[in-house]
This record gives structure tokens, sequence and C-alpha cells, in this order.
């Protein structure tokens, strides 16, 4: 089994070279039938063109690629396009085309839609964004994915997408909804303190082994409702990094026994937080 990348760089794009043709020679080369894992980086203009471009072919192709078990859509840095400004589009048919998909992650949240959301096998869901959209949240709150483990969102800030409140999270940590949820990350948001507080004692901890709330604006307020959480206490890791706690509650989780990671404390820049990604 092989991992492959692929990518269109801006000069490569203005030459011609397009991620459909890619795809169709990576389609028809001995590496198509051991591929597990495909990765795809820029397709070329990231900014204005969706992944539309090349999702048919992709589909199209799928019997040459019987071992693919892993995809990442929009695997790009800064450099190449901004993660708010990568074009997304309904992903959806990849879950359709891949019956035996174990891993989905999608980098960008512009136009993004997973309608439906429905696998029997894919046990990981990973949206990197600057801001997800309310409609995202839902679908995922309506999905089926029963085998789902690893749930991790960047929800972002309202100025690059996020559209939702805590209200629009709640219903994705009722109990039942992934029966064999392990790790659930709600991170790198501007209302970390809410989530926070809401999640701090529901019954869906009970489940988890890992809670991550990393990247957000996470400070005391939210880390008191976590920090008096007996159902907090029984994960096996608890991911705070990068927040705006104090000294002093940092020192509280330091010495709470807990496996937490609270590293990279942030200084509030004229009263104002931000998250880690946004832009």
């Amino acid at each position: 089994m092989i991992e492959i990348r692929l990518s269109v760089g801006y000069d490569e794009y203005e030459n011609g070279e397009r991620m459909t043709t890619l795809i169709e020679n990576l389609a028809a080369s001995p590496d198509a039938e051991k591929l597990s894992i495909l990765t795809i980086g820029d397709w070329g203009q990231a900014y204005e063109n969706s992944p539309d471009s090349f999702l048919d072919t992709l589909v199209q192709h799928r019997d040459s690629f019987p071992l693919l078990r892993k995809i990442f859509i929009g695997d790009m840095d800064s450099e190449e396009c901004e993660v708010s400004w990568i074009n997304q589009t309904n992903l959806s048919p990849l879950l359709v085309a891949f019956p035996k998909l174990q891993s989905l992650t999608i980098k960008g949240s512009t136009d993004l839609s997973l309608d439906p959301l429905e696998h029997e096998n894919l046990q990981e869901l990973i949206i990197i964004c600057g801001g997800l959209p309310q409609e995202v949240i839902h679908q995922i709150t309506n999905a089926k994915l029963p085998e789902l483990q690893k749930l991790e969102l960047y929800l972002g800030v309202d100025d690059y997408g996020f559209s939702g409140s805590v209200e629009d999270v709640l219903p994705m940590l009722q109990s039942g909804l992934f029966p064999k949820l392990k790790y659930l990350g709600l991170k790198d948001s501007e209302i970390q303190d809410e989530i926070a507080i809401a999640i701090a004692d529901v019954p869906i901890l009970d489940q988890l082994e890992t809670l991550d709330l990393s990247y957000g604006t996470l400070s005391d307020t939210g880390s008191e409702a976590l920090i008096a959480s007996e159902r907090i206490k029984k994960l096996q890791h608890l991911n705070l990094s990068y927040h705006y706690m104090s000294e002093s509650m940092v020192k509280r989780w330091q010495d709470s026994g807990m496996s937490v990671d609270v590293s990279d404390q942030q200084v509030e820049e004229d009263e104002w937080r931000y998250p880690f990604l946004t832009e």
C-alpha cells in the first residue's frame, strides 16, 4: 500500500496542467491498485476553482483504486492559498464512490457541503478551516456514520465563515449520534469558552478518550467549567493548547493529575482574543 500526493502549482496551471490529467495518469499507472492514501493539494488556483474541476474524474476512476482508504482534499499551505480562500464543493460523492473509505480530511470551507453525510465505514472526519458554516454543522449533526471514531472540526470565526452558535454545536454532543466516537475536537473557535461550558458535563464524555478544545480563545471562564467536571477527569487526554488562560489556571491544570496539554499560552491584544487559524 502506498501514499501519493497530487498538486498543481501556479506555474504548472498557467502552463496548462490540470488535476484531472494527474488523476487520469495515476489511475492508469501500476501504483493505482496499491494506493491507500491520496492527498490532493492545490488543484490550480483553488481561490477561484473548486474541486468540481476534478471530482467527477476521481469518482469515475474509483474502480482503479481498490485499496484507497484515506483522502485529503485541500492540502495547501498559506503560500499556495489561504485556508479561507480555498473553494470547496459538495464532497459527498466521494463517500458514495469509495464505500471502504476510512478517513476524510478537508481543508477549506467556502461552498463546502457534505449532503448527504452517510457512510458505513468512515472512521475519521477532519475539517480544517477558518470558519465552519452552520449548514455543514447541521449536516454533521444529521450524519449517519456508525463507525466514526474521530471527529475534528475547526470552527473558526464569523469573519471567515463560521455562521453558527453554541446552540448549533450542542446537538453534536448528544449520546448515540456517533456510538464509536473516541476523539472529539471542537477547536479553533472564537466561542471556545461557550463550547467548554456546554460540553463540560454532557454524557458523550463518558465514551470519549480524548477531548480537543485547542487552538481557540479559551480563558479561565470556560476552563473553570472543565476543571470542575467529574466527567472531564475521566478522559485519557484533554488538549487545551493555544489558550488564553491565566498562569494560576494553568498551574491548577498542571497540578490536577490529568493528562492535559496547556502549552502555548497566548496574551490578549487590546482585550481581543484570536483563534490559531482564521484567514
